[in-house]
């Protein structure tokens, strides 16, 4: 059998601070990225898989054979296809249609079986149809494990203990606020824990997007994986976990990824393209001081090239131009990134 406990331990490794200098409406400002692409899969999910499948193997053993399934939009699926087959169990992965079809390809080929849900849930995704298929597959199946992302609190407490204590300790005592995109709010949650008690000066930002309920937010049209939800979360009761949140359009957010592969090479996920608008706005709106802002950024693009960064995907979705526009609206406004630091 294998040993647990040590396969898990072993599963993390740091992931680097990108400093970066940001021009918008005639200032310059000085951004963090906290790359978490340079994780094991990728995504900052490999830091949540393994809190969650640590404190599943501690409520009862994972013994070789067990099948876990979950519900996932694609990042934490692929960092539980990573473990579980290194500990001998069976990974069943519920994802939806907008899941990129790299990543179902990709859980395929690591042993993953997976079930795609297609029934929109009534609130702009698919989240509340692809728990439904969690539980039924679970009612079904009393020996199944589910590790629950969406309400276990090993997955905040992860984030306590590694994500929140790596940005404090490579930002230096120049942080002033942190930006981390919301979905289950695992991550905000555990990065807010570490700064009320060893960094309180330091501003924990819930970013969330528009037709999101994650955060206080009302249902619509959601266009990118690995933010916003179908319901709120679990971890973020009112502005309990965060100390201001900020709502960015979709739209918006693929632009600045699109800017940001332009300007300084970076390809990165939707996510950390609405961590960084929100950024923005928060800077348009003087709710900023002049010291190092971070943001959070979960994951890497290359997964959806054929689709936030193509303009064939955009066409099909009916928003080329829309996205067009609002490039021309940022490089109007100034909008302009500048690589000048090392990582740190």
């Amino acid at each position: 059998m294998p040993r647990v406990k040590p396969v898990l331990a072993r599963a993390l490794r740091k992931t680097p601070l990108l400093h970066l200098d940001v021009a918008h409406r005639g200032r310059v400002r000085r951004l963090g990225l906290k790359l978490e692409e340079h994780g094991p899969t990728g995504s900052v999910k490999d830091r949540s898989a393994v809190g969650l499948l640590q404190a599943l193997h501690d409520e009862r053993p994972l013994t070789p054979g067990a099948v876990v399934v979950e519900s996932t939009s694609g990042n934490l699926g692929l960092a539980l296809a990573r473990l579980l087959p290194s500990i001998d169990c069976v990974f069943l992965a519920v994802v939806d249609l907008k899941t990129p079809h790299a990543t179902r390809t990709t859980l395929t080929e690591r042993g993953a079986r997976v079930i795609v849900v297609d029934e929109p849930d009534g609130q702009g995704g698919y989240l509340l149809s692809r728990l439904r298929r969690v539980r039924e597959l679970c009612d079904r199946n009393p020996g199944y494990r589910w590790p629950n992302q969406y309400e276990n609190w090993a997955s905040p407490d992860i984030h306590r203990r590694t994500t929140g204590p790596e940005i404090t300790e490579q930002a230096g005592l120049d942080l002033g606020a942190v930006y981390v995109p919301v979905s289950t709010g695992g991550t905000l949650a555990g990065i807010s824990a570490h700064l009320r008690r060893h960094r309180p000066d330091v501003a924990a930002v819930a970013v969330d997007v528009r037709g999101s309920l994650a955060v206080a937010g009302s249902a619509g049209r959601r266009l990118l994986p690995g933010i916003g939800a179908s319901r709120p979360s679990t971890f973020l009761h009112g502005s309990h976990g965060y100390d201001r949140a900020v709502h960015v359009d979709d739209i918006e957010a693929i632009a600045v990824c699109r800017i940001l592969a332009e300007d300084v090479g970076l390809v990165l996920g939707g996510s950390s393209g609405c961590a960084v608008r929100a950024l923005l706005t928060d800077l348009e709106n003087g709710r900023m001081d002049d010291r190092l802002a971070v943001c959070l950024a979960a994951d890497g693009g290359g997964k959806y090239r054929d689709t936030l960064y193509c303009d064939d995907w955009a066409t099909e979705q009916g928003i080329v131009k829309e996205i067009t526009a609002a490039v021309e609206q940022l490089r109007r406004e100034g909008l302009f990134f500048d690589r000048k630091h090392q990582e740190h």
